[in-house]
């Protein structure tokens, strides 16, 4: 597990959310996908599992084959805007 003080890998150090969406109906995100590395691709998606507005489990997607390398309990030191 990664010390919750750390900052996982991305691709990059810049942050563009493709999707921020509700999927529960609550009225709060509960899903982030973001770009890191401004290429356009998905390669940063975050998820709130239980409902209370903050991220839950990380997923980083390093290579952008579909499978992540990184996965986080957490925000892993990025937390969404939103």
């Amino acid at each position: 597990m990664t010390d919750p003080r750390e900052i996982i890998e991305t691709r990059g150090t810049d942050r563009v959310d493709l999707i921020a969406r509700d999927t529960d109906g609550d009225g709060q995100p509960d899903v982030w996908v973001s770009d890191t590395d401004g290429d356009g691709k998905p390669d940063l998606f975050q998820f709130d599992t239980d409902q209370d507005g903050k991220v839950d489990i990380t997923m980083v997607d390093l290579d952008q084959d579909g499978t992540p390398e990184t996965v986080v309990d957490g925000d892993g030191g990025l937390p969404p805007a939103v």
